[in-house]
């Protein structure tokens, strides 16, 4: 999306405010595919921006799911339950069953408690569900997943849970990975692990869902080709991995990012020793880049004003409305002219911005949300909501 193309839907919109390009998320999934290939299947993991999930490009064949509340998000959006993956590594009773209501597609088993809640409720309904068992960091380990012995053992004695058709395994093991040497490493254990399941205990992995992590970059120049070369250098691997069981690649960031644009005014402009800074209607509860704020780094940031920008551009330290020091959203950033009411757009907000922020926060508003494509036009998502009401206590 173009700077007046941002300028025309600034009226609409106003500030602060989100706009997801869907035209731009489209042509990243398929860019996606086509390095991947039609033997790899695409999962978008909501939790990067649940947002976007009402108009989910074909390309995609399956939606990972993480909570109750992103279970909710599918219901209202009508989505394809058969699509879902219920993942997450807190799964209780209620949430189990719910989903089980929903007739989600697959499910995904972190511990063995997920195992026999998950078997259950597919007994008490008839029913039996595809299960992926959810294998640990091979690097030590987290709270998420099993260990391999585990895993074993719960194939081992898959004929006593009727409730679920164990078809394979789910794997991710963190975000940020910039070197394909990385995922090649993953790559090649996933197909190992598959052989040892196989001579072991006779057991086919049907199908693999493997999280890349695969890194975006908010601070460099020429991003979009960094990130199709890293797309090109990691093929090869998963391409390998999809020829031992089914493959469904599933990322959120990666997709989303660079759909995304962070609209915030300039109310404040001042001078303190030397440095100046400019004070937005946004702020660090409303932006995050990359998990944090990264205040030291520039991301690429759009300066729109009503009027002709002349002089020598000057430095700025870009701070939002948030009463901490903490609240810096970008130092040093240079802008010719920038002045009170001017609007400050950052780019590549698609992916955890609108959802990751410490959003309620000083009571602060949260921003308005908008999608917009070529063909559509600009769609309002979510008006502006007033945190207030969720931090008055009941009496």
């Amino acid at each position: 999306m173009n700077i007046e193309k941002l300028r025309e839907l600034l009226p609409q919109v106003g500030t602060p405010s989100y706009i997801f390009d869907l035209d731009a998320f489209a042509k990243r999934a398929e860019l996606v595919k086509q390095y991947f290939g039609d033997k790899i299947g695409l999962c978008f993991s909501i939790k990067a921006n649940p947002f976007l999930l009402g108009r989910l490009p074909a390309v995609f064949d399956k939606i990972e799911v993480c909570s109750p509340g992103e279970l909710t998000v599918c219901e209202r959006t009508n989505a394809d339950m058969s699509t879902v993956i219920f993942s997450g590594v807190n799964k209780g009773y209620a949430d189990v069953e719910r989903a089980a209501d929903d007739n989600v597609g697959t499910f995904t088993a972190e511990s063995p408690l997920h195992l026999e809640l998950i078997n259950d409720a597919a007994l008490r309904r008839g029913k039996v569900f595809d299960l992926l068992l959810r294998v640990t960091d091979i690097k030590g380990g987290s709270q998420f997943g099993m260990n391999e012995d585990v895993t074993f053992d719960i194939i081992r004695r898959r004929d006593e849970y009727k409730g679920v058709n164990i078809v394979g395994l789910h794997y991710f093991t963190g975000t940020a990975k910039r070197k394909a040497k990385l995922i090649e490493r993953e790559c090649a254990y996933l197909i190992d692990l598959t052989e040892r399941i196989k001579d072991d205990l006779g057991f086919t992995v049907e199908r693999i869902e493997y999280g890349t992590g695969l890194a975006v970059d908010y601070f460099t120049e020429h991003a979009d080709a960094d990130e199709e070369e890293r797309l090109a250098s990691i093929s090869p691997a998963l391409q390998e991995l999809a020829g031992v069981a089914e493959l469904t690649v599933e990322m959120g960031r990666f997709f989303a990012a660079p759909c995304g644009y962070y609209l915030t005014r300039v109310v404040d402009v001042k001078t303190n020793f030397d440095v100046n800074y400019a004070i937005v209607d946004g702020g660090m509860n409303q932006l995050k880049y990359n998990g944090q704020l990264q205040g030291m780094q520039i991301p690429e940031i759009l300066h729109l004003a009503d009027r002709e920008l002349s002089g020598e551009a000057a430095k700025w330290t870009l701070c939002g409305s948030i009463c901490t020091t903490a609240d810096v959203l970008a130092r040093d950033a240079a802008f010719t002219d920038l002045q009170i009411g001017d609007i400050l757009v950052f780019c590549r907000t698609g992916a955890y911005s609108c959802m990751e922020g410490i959003s309620t926060f000083l009571s602060r508003e949260l921003p308005v949300i908008a999608e917009y494509s070529e063909k559509e036009g600009l769609r309002i998502l979510r008006e502006m909501l007033y945190s207030d009401e969720l931090n008055t206590p009941r009496r």
